[in-house]
């Protein structure tokens, strides 16, 4: 695997494609083999930095890209969408749990991460005589980005602790903290895994800036990633406490659209800008292409779950839309998270990815799982009061826990979470059955069930990679 990290971090220097952006990731990253030079000042470690940043852009990690990464995978895989026949037939097999070592499913989200990693292991690797003022906080953000790429990876790849009995022994991932291209690493358990990306979230945590600039990590953004690490781990209170540390409020309902459409930040804790010249990456071409009279959609929301966003629930003038393909006279639930900013269809907006909503949710499950009720509603209406015009309330038992599910899916539908929450709370996938019209006819999906329990919700180690790295174990049922 690290050969494969070399190789690829040689080509990128050969073909300059590393750019970034000042204050928003302007500048030209630094990531190349460290010389004795290389790491000397202040401005070297920033721009190292921006280089590790730099590896989340990537299409297959959080760039969107037609073979799946972490902007529509985790929907892709789950029950929020169906496959649209009008579009080009991309991520079919992932949608369809048909994947096997040989199809190596996510393996450029897998070569991204560790990319990143690389990265930050660099930098880190360098940083031991470097006293510049800027030092902790780089640190830490390298840390941060090194326990992110590693959760990623684990997600998808290993099982979650709370999934079941046997998850914390079962094969999580390689964790890798030094920057050595000839080293074979193995996996380890999951529950090693978790517990090295505490470790680094915690120090990072400690000394991360409050703020840093656009396009760079802060300590809301990290507690809020401890924050969902411990509640995948099942550590509620420890979820709770750093959830507590998170001091940015949930978006405003009038803001929830203009986030949506990068007229405001409002919430938004952790977001990589994606302008002319230095980024400019169609994302939203991810789920659809066109406008609203000639869709092209890749992905369209299930009949049953667009019908559960209620009329005075913000979230479905946010991340909804009808929309329709004239030419064909065809109507769509369509999605339309990422679909522009105003007046825009070219799937260019900025890569949110961590949210003030989430510590609020990520509390109010922990709260729930320790039997606290009232706390865990408390938490819960703080986020709901800010959606809708006449917000639910007042659940107990089993309708409370419901009730949290629901609203996470809502919160977090078409952004990073679906698959991995049914996964944790080991519960089958199971989508509705219906179509790809807006009316719930046409084309349903080709598979409809993934049991609980299947080993499918952990994806297979892609052969190529073995091949590379023997001492990757592969999942059980994954050859």
């Amino acid at each position: 695997m690290k050969n494969i990290i070399s190789k690829i971090t040689v080509l990128a220097l050969i073909v300059g494609i590393f750019a970034s952006c000042d204050d928003e990731l302007n500048q030209v990253p630094f990531d190349s083999f460290g010389t004795e030079n290389a790491y000397a000042t202040a401005q070297d470690f920033e721009n190292a930095i921006r280089g590790v940043y730099s590896g989340l852009t990537s299409g297959a990690f959080y760039g969107g890209s037609d073979t799946g990464g972490m902007l529509d995978a985790p929907d892709v895989l789950s029950d929020n969408v169906v496959f649209a026949q009008r579009g080009r037939g991309t991520r079919r097999t992932l949608h369809n749990w048909q994947y096997g070592a040989a199809d190596g499913p996510m393996y450029g989200m897998y070569l991204a991460a560790y990319r990143t990693i690389y990265r930050a292991n660099l930098l880190l690797g360098n940083a031991g005589d470097f006293e510049g003022e800027n030092k902790a906080n780089v640190v830490a953000e390298a840390k941060a980005l090194r326990a992110l790429a590693h959760f990623n990876v684990v997600s998808f790849f290993g099982k979650i602790p709370t999934q079941s009995g046997d998850a914390n022994g079962s094969l999580g991932a390689a964790y890798v903290m030094e920057a050595d291209p000839t080293i074979l690493p193995a996996r380890e358990t999951v529950a090693e895994t978790y517990n090295k990306i505490v470790t680094d979230l915690t120090e990072a945590a400690a000394e991360i800036n409050d703020a840093n600039p656009a396009g760079r990590m802060n300590k809301d953004a990290v507690n809020t990633l401890l924050s969902r690490v411990y509640l995948y781990m099942g550590e509620w209170q420890k979820a709770i406490d750093a959830a507590n540390k998170v001091s940015a409020s949930v978006a405003s309902r009038d803001n929830v659209v203009g986030v949506w459409e990068d007229t405001t930040q409002d919430g938004v804790l952790f977001y990589i800008p994606n302008d002319v010249p230095v980024l400019g990456v169609n994302i939203g071409v991810t789920w659809s292409q066109g406008g609203l009279s000639n869709l092209i959609p890749e992905y369209v929301i299930s009949k049953s779950f667009y019908d559960s966003f209620s009329d005075d629930d913000i979230r479905k003038e946010a991340y909804t839309m009808e929309a329709a393909n004239n030419q064909d006279g065809l109507q769509f639930n369509a999605i339309k998270k990422l679909f522009g900013r105003p007046g825009q269809t070219n799937g260019m907006v900025d890569i949110k990815i961590f949210r003030a909503a989430e510590s609020y949710l990520n509390k109010a499950e922990a709260y729930y799982a320790l039997g606290n009720e009232t706390a865990a509603r408390t938490a819960l209406d703080v986020v709901r009061t800010k959606r809708y015009t006449t917000p639910p309330s007042g659940e107990t038992g089993t309708a409370l826990r419901d009730a949290i599910r629901q609203e996470r899916r809502l919160e977090f539908a078409f952004e990073y979470q679906r698959f991995f929450d049914l996964k944790r709370w080991g519960v089958a996938i199971q989508r509705d059955g219906q179509g790809d019209l807006a009316d719930g006819s046409g084309t349903p999906s080709d598979v409809q069930t993934l049991p609980a329990g299947n080993f499918k919700f952990q994806l297979p180690i892609a052969q190529s990679a073995r091949d590379v790295n023997p001492n990757l174990d592969q999942n059980p049922g994954g050859y």
